[in-house]
């Protein structure tokens, strides 16, 4: 057998244990005239609709969710529920209504008997058969129907031991007590009514324990890898609990880092919530992260970036200092690499904090081919006669030169003096590679400086 088959032939028996109470206590009641015996019948009732209910969502629970109802069929139960309960309080209300009635009219000329305490006798053997064959169950199988069932057992065995006292007093010659248990028993079904209108009616708007948000939080939150819990949110559907919930992680993590975090979170909250759907939204924070590392990931995932190089940055009182150079289609307009610009630039100034001002040197992009470059003895012979001028030059390397559609591409290695200074040289290549651009058009000219 399954345990599907033991959670579910439980609760079969539970209810035909509990419907059989209810014949009983309802004849007997009405047959004795005792108003307790008929209250506690109807406090059977509601077990047995909690019963059915918990009977069915056992069967709905294997029934996946579908196109209409994506989080499950778990509502239905909530909303038979919600309506048995009221249904419970109004026949609660008439019972007290009844109970009080009663107290303040003549002696009746029919008092319950022996015939009323043997119903009583009945009921209470039917709770032991219910809590010995709940609870056996419980041991194969655990579940929230069947501990829900178990529960409801001991309950039930105490409404019907107070009007068993009822029936007594009325046998010893306290007539009254009867009404009194009746009383009793009716205010006691009115509270357990109200309990579950107001249960299910929170349930119905997707409202959870505040305990259970704080508790997920919690779990979240001191979870290895979590920087911050960003949101929590829930709601019940049936027994099952969803939850949606947001974290931040290290701008640095890798994909697979993120997941395992994740992973992580959603098994916490599993071990700790019972019946728990758990979905997990990860997002970078750049905090305690290097401002040039923020800037280079974040610059990249802007839509027209080729490429990012030469990020920079310096510190003030006033905040930080960024400057980056951005590489982008070299046919872009300058109107289109502006929006990309600007793009960047709110993306670090949400990444990174008190940042004061962004220098962005925008760069054409020319894609090089993985194939061996073609060398143009032409170019090289115009390249070599410009070099020559500069005498801090001492030498001529090689001048690999090749095509991209309309674009030279031109590589030269030079030697210069060794005593020259960073700046010096730079002043000399720039002044070079802006000569060889005005002679040959569409050039993009690259100088690789090196000491004689």
């Amino acid at each position: 057998m399954s345990l599907y088959d033991v959670k579910t032939n439980a609760l079969k028996i539970s209810l035909a244990i509990i419907l059989s109470a209810f014949a009983v206590e309802l004849f007997i009641g009405i047959f004795s005239n005792s108003l307790a015996l008929v209250t506690d019948s109807i406090h059977a009732v509601l077990d047995s609709v909690v019963t059915a209910i918990l009977l069915l969502t056992a069967r709905w629970a294997t029934k996946p969710p579908d196109s209409e109802h994506t989080y499950g069929h778990g509502k239905i139960e909530t909303m038979g529920s919600f309506v048995g309960g009221i249904v419970i309080l109004i026949i609660a209300c008439f019972f007290i209504f009844e109970a009080i009635s009663r107290l303040q009219e003549p002696r009746p000329t029919v008092l319950p008997g022996f015939m009323a305490i043997g119903a009583a006798v009945y009921t209470l053997g039917s709770d032991v058969a219910r809590i010995a064959i709940l609870g056996k169950a419980i041991k194969k199988t655990e579940g929230p129907s069947l501990r829900v069932d178990f529960y409801h057992a001991f309950m039930d065995m105490g409404s019907t031991s107070v009007a068993l006292v009822g029936i007594l007093l009325v046998i010893v010659g306290f007539y009254q007590g009867d009404f009194i248990a009746a009383l009793i028993l009716g205010v006691f079904l009115a509270i357990l009514s109200l309990k579950l209108i107001y249960r299910n009616a929170m349930d119905l708007t997707d409202a959870v324990p505040e305990s259970m948000v704080r508790t997920v939080r919690y779990i979240v939150s001191n979870t290895e890898g979590v920087m911050k819990t960003e949101s929590v949110q829930m709601r019940k559907s049936g027994s099952d609990v969803f939850a949606e919930v947001t974290i931040s992680l290290k701008g640095t993590s890798s994909f697979e880092e993120a997941h395992k975090i994740s992973a992580n979170v959603e098994k916490n909250i599993r071990d700790t919530i019972a019946n728990s759907k758990v979905t997990v939204h990860f997002e970078p924070t750049w905090k305690d992260v290097p401002i040039d590392y923020i800037v280079s990931n974040v610059a990249l995932l802007v839509p027209g970036v080729k490429d990012i190089h030469n990020v920079s940055y310096s510190t003030a009182k006033d905040g930080i200092f960024i400057s980056l150079h951005v590489m982008v289609d070299r046919n872009m307009s300058l109107e289109e690499a502006h929006k990309v610009s600007d793009e960047i630039e709110d993306r670090i100034r949400k990444s990174a904090d008190n940042v004061n001002h962004i220098t962005i040197h925008l760069e054409p992009y020319v894609s090089i081919p993985k194939s061996v470059p073609v060398e143009d003895l032409t170019i090289e012979e115009q390249v070599s006669n410009i070099i020559k001028e500069y005498p801090n030059v001492k030498r001529i390397g090689r001048v690999i030169t090749f095509q991209l559609q309309d674009i030279f591409k031109v590589d030269i290695d030079c030697s210069f003096d060794g005593k020259l200074t960073i700046e010096q040289v730079h002043d000399i290549v720039s002044e070079i590679e802006y000569k060889i651009k005005n002679q040959i058009k569409n050039a993009i000219v690259t100088i690789h400086p090196e000491p004689n």
